[in-house]
């Protein structure tokens, strides 16, 4: 890795989440390995983004990972194979296709550390389902205490068809040591108090700790035309290296805002919408986005369910809240969606020690200070932001966009991606007429 600056040698930690210096200790210890030398910005604040390695297999079916063999030897076995693929250059990944593929990254976990993965938010906003796969483990998106082994994504893009590459990041793992203990809605208000957990302006929904923060629907706009975005169904393909670089009515159908503030999701469809609250992660936590009940099944919220430590916060406390992107799906039935209606949790988790990075900031995060943002492969001058600021408790107006601290650039930022960044960011002046200018002007 080419510059160690940002991670002070400062382990072991405790118990709870793994900070970024830890991570980075894993690699450089040779906990976490790798066929390629693993780069400074893979380490996010509490987790590692995976790179795709150069081989693909593509499979009949999706299926249940077991004791009983190894991965490879179940996916080429009665059948299941259809294709080997080589990803040392540009490859399509067509829609509604299953593929496996082992990941560069591999793993001799210590006997008290344990993995979870997630897609990473720009997997999520393009409706590409991931999941890991160890060798002889029986769960998805689990790594067992003490794993010594290979890694595997399994892919399927639901709306797009994709041009991968080896090398490229679709999935994050995060580590934890010890029990991993949600904050329980004592703390959260303590928390709240202390911290401020959303940034509660007029435009924002109710404020409810109930079982972890309630995440409500924004179907309003707060002054934003555009309320969602549904994916079309018939599109080209995405070439995920491409960044800022995409027409919006190319993939997505914009829906606007009605006087009685609902919308009907159909079936099978999917849809970027936008959280009513401005959540605020503080530096010592991380946190996950759950659906509102797991038992029903009605729709799924948020592909991409992990907040990084400092997401709509900062380090300091800077920032003053970001809106929580949903990617949600409507499974069996139409489900009529309203304004301010409670759609997931979000839970907190005590992180073993402050991380060294924090998202956002100098670590060119694309979400921080979002509104109704899709993908950043998608033109963000074409997309209508629904994240200004107005009044806040927290003291914040303008859009937050334009906040930065002394000596940094002013750039906007990201939920769980570290990749990358948006050119052309947009800065609001909030006095009596507001004005919009862009970079470009």
């Amino acid at each position: 890795m080419a510059s160690q600056t940002l991670f002070p040698d400062r382990l072991p930690t405790g118990e709870g989440i793994l900070p970024s210096q830890e991570i980075l200790h894993f690699v450089q210890t040779g906990i976490i390995g790798s066929t390629r030398e693993i780069q400074e910005d893979q380490i996010q604040p509490a987790s590692i983004d995976l790179r795709l390695s150069h081989e693909a297999y593509r499979v009949r079916a999706s299926f249940l990972p077991g004791r009983s063999t190894t991965l490879l030897t179940k996916a080429t076995d009665k059948g299941l194979l259809t294709a080997t693929m080589d990803l040392s250059a540009p490859t399509l990944l067509e829609p509604h296709v299953v593929y496996i593929i082992p990941l560069m990254e591999r793993l001799a976990l210590p006997s008290d550390v344990y993995g979870i993965a997630n897609p990473k938010s720009t997997t999520g906003r393009l409706d590409i389902f991931t999941r890991l796969i160890t060798e002889h483990g029986d769960e998805f998106e689990r790594v067992g205490k003490g794993y010594h082994g290979r890694l595997y994504v399994e892919v399927i893009s639901q709306s797009f068809p994709i041009l991968v590459q080896a090398g490229m990041t679709l999935n994050q793992l995060r580590f934890g040591r010890g029990k991993s203990v949600i904050a329980d809605d004592a703390k959260l208000k303590q928390l709240d108090q202390d911290a401020l957990l959303i940034d509660a302006d007029e435009t924002s929904g109710r404020f409810y700790i109930d079982r972890g923060l309630r995440i409500t629907v924004d179907l309003e706009g707060n002054g934003s035309g555009i309320v969602a975005y549904q994916a079309k169904r018939s599109s080209p393909p995405i070439d995920l290296s491409k960044i800022n670089h995409y027409d919006v009515a190319d993939f997505w159908s914009p829906i606007y805002q009605n006087d009685k503030r609902q919308y009907i999701l159909d079936p099978g469809e999917f849809y970027i919408l936008a959280s009513k609250q401005r959540v605020r992660v503080p530096a010592d936590l991380a946190a996950e986005m759950l659906p509102y009940d797991l038992a029903t099944q009605e729709f799924r919220v948020h592909y991409a369910g992990f907040f990084d430590p400092g997401f709509g916060y900062g380090r300091d406390g800077e920032i003053p809240g970001t809106r929580a992107v949903l990617e949600v799906r409507a499974n069996e039935m139409p489900i009529l969606l309203e304004d301010d209606q409670f759609v997931g949790r979000l839970n907190y988790y005590s992180m073993s020690a402050k991380p060294s990075k924090v998202y956002g900031g100098t670590i060119g995060s694309n979400y921080q200070q979002q509104g109704l943002a899709l993908a950043k492969q998608f033109r963000r001058d074409q997309q209508d932001q629904s994240g200004l600021m107005r009044h806040s408790r927290s003291g914040f107006k303008g859009n937050a966009d334009a906040i930065s601290r002394p000596g940094e650039e002013i750039r906007p930022g990201g939920e769980a991606d570290g990749e990358g960044e948006y050119p052309l960011p947009n800065v609001t002046f909030s006095d009596s007429g507001e004005k919009r200018i862009s970079a470009e002007d």
